[in-house]
């Protein structure tokens, strides 16, 4: 039986503080936006942006990020294949902003 926890953050936030509580060894996932603390470098991401935004103007952003939520779709992917290849305990998210980080609706049935 696995004694310690394993770790996948939806949020950079809660990145934060997984390794300010010193459980940096069990975060064993991350989203392409978690850079602090230096720690994570290296980790799996298992969560990316859908939009290329790296590409886009601000008004290209607003107007596909507007149609995305009118539509109902996530702004973001979550890679469940590694999700599930990583078999976190538990998986820190959040449902206040759709457009803010994944509120874990973006996970299907695993």
């Amino acid at each position: 039986m696995r004694t310690t926890q394993r770790i996948v953050s939806f949020l950079p936030s809660a990145t934060e503080m997984v390794c300010a509580l010193g459980l940096g060894e069990q975060l064993v996932g991350i989203t392409h936006e978690c850079d602090y603390p230096s720690e994570v470098a290296g980790k799996p991401v298992v969560v990316r942006n859908v939009l290329p935004i790296e590409t886009m103007t601000q008004p290209e952003i607003d107007a596909a990020v507007a149609q995305r939520i009118r539509e109902g779709l996530s702004l973001y992917q979550v890679d469940e294949k590694l999700l599930v290849e990583l078999a976190p305990d538990l998986i820190l998210t959040q449902n206040l902003c759709q457009v803010c980080a994944p509120s874990g609706n973006e996970v299907g049935k695993l």
